[in-house]
């Protein structure tokens, strides 16, 4: 694949001034190093604020306790009852529901969700 992208990149330069060899390698790595650019601006902005809330989600659920407040992406809204390896038992109303683990979103600590 970077082959490919490589001779594509080379086929559509311009041909070097006066045939000069040295222009045609100039062309070349100006090429590379903006392809190079470019991949490094997609990480920054895309892959490392995505590793980083990946990395703060597992933290969350780590410390996941019972008596936390907890939020699901799918809205639900309950304290935490029991928590097992993959799944959490939530009170949510009189309604007692077992949830993945991988579904709560937030977390509010027993002690500060009684201040609310």
């Amino acid at each position: 694949m970077p082959h490919l992208v490589a001779a594509t990149s080379l086929a559509l330069m311009p041909p070097p001034a006066n045939g000069d060899p040295n222009a045609a390698k100039q062309q070349s790595i100006m090429s590379v190093g903006m392809i190079v650019l470019m991949f490094v601006f997609f990480w920054v902005l895309v892959l490392r604020p995505q590793q980083k809330r990946a990395k703060e989600q597992t933290e969350r659920l780590k410390t996941l306790k019972s008596g936390d407040r907890v939020t699901t992406s799918s809205g639900l809204v309950g304290t935490a009852l029991t928590v097992k390896d993959t799944t959490v038992t939530i009170r949510c109303g009189d309604a007692k529901l077992e949830v993945l683990k991988s579904t709560v979103t937030e977390v509010v600590s027993g002690d500060a969700g009684a201040n609310q």
